[in-house]
């Protein structure tokens, strides 16, 4: 089976093209997705979605694409399990290191389903093999990095935070960008003990969202912020509509948020430099991005467990 589900060169190129002239941000994102998905795959899968009465096994599921994360997987799946989800769909983009020995007891209980995914470039051709694998497994399905940490804030659990957003296609959150905290050296410390000094809570890179969505009302993923919805507008976090674009919004962290370990110590930073990015060619990460995302300007408050 092709994993792009059909999306071919021609559908991206299109996508550009007639975007690319359409003044409205938000509305240039979605006609971005939809033409990137194809009208005729379009078509086809919203009579799929009207057909079809499975009732989803998940409440809220995660969808990643990761290489070489070992280390941090144990501490990313168990905080994310303690908040609720249920499912992680795991894409490994060709891994050396022992993410699929840390995997391996998740995937033996059922928590995690594994999918060998290596080459440059794969993190949207992740997120479309996700959907079309997987669209009618669950409820909602998450879509977020291995250095990112969903945290509710008011409620006890990201499944309860949800549930009175259940008319909305997309729930949009904030991160919130979380520097080194000084440390120039690894150490075995959990990710979220180790770094507890973040950005000024409206610094411009707050202004960032990932996307909570519900898979039966979505084309897909425009990049790796915004989803393509079939139908309905995305909410912000605190349930309200979104009437602009997330760069036009102030950040709010007040009721859900995602923690972004962009750099964790230089010496990781050395190392996520050197796996590169799914979305780019390798070592695409450049000397700078330490310093735009090193941000320490506060102390966290929040106490985890």
């Amino acid at each position: 089976m092709d994993v792009t589900s059909g999306l071919d060169e021609m559908n991206k190129v299109l996508a550009e093209i007639i975007a690319g002239v359409i003044p409205h941000k938000q509305t240039r994102n979605r006609w971005r997705g939809i033409l990137r998905f194809g009208p005729l795959n379009a078509l086809k899968l919203k009579r799929e979605i009207k057909r079809n009465t499975q009732t989803p096994s998940h409440y809220l599921s995660v969808c990643v694409i990761a290489k070489d994360e070992g280390p941090y997987f144990k501490e990313w799946l168990d905080w994310h399990i303690s908040k609720g989800v249920e499912k992680f769909y795991v894409y490994d983009n060709g891994s050396t290191d022992n993410t699929k020995e840390i995997l391996e007891p998740y995937i033996q209980r059922g928590i995690v389903d594994y999918t060998w995914f290596p080459g440059y470039r794969k993190q949207l051709a992740a997120y479309d093999d996700c959907l079309l694998r997987h669209r009618f497994e669950t409820r909602w399905l998450a879509v977020i990095d291995m250095d990112e940490f969903i945290v509710p804030i008011k409620h006890n659990s990201i499944p309860e935070y949800l549930k009175d957003k259940e008319k909305y296609p997309v729930v949009e959150i904030n991160w919130l960008t979380f520097g080194s905290s000084g440390e120039r050296k690894r150490t075995d410390l959990p990710v979220m003990q180790r770094f507890h000094r973040h950005s000024m809570p409206q610094h411009p890179l707050n202004h960032h969202v990932k996307s909570i969505m519900n898979p039966r009302r979505v084309y897909g993923m425009i990049g790796c912020h915004e989803a393509a919805r079939i139908n309905g507008k995305a909410a912000d976090s605190r349930g309200e509509r979104v009437k602009t674009s997330w760069k036009d919004r102030d950040a709010q962290h007040d009721v859900i948020r995602i923690n972004h370990y962009a750099v964790r110590s230089y010496e990781e930073f050395r190392d996520k430099q050197a796996r590169g990015r799914a979305s780019g060619p390798a070592r695409s990460v450049d000397d700078g991005y330490f310093d735009r995302f090193d941000l320490n300007d506060l102390e966290d408050t929040l106490k985890y467990n």
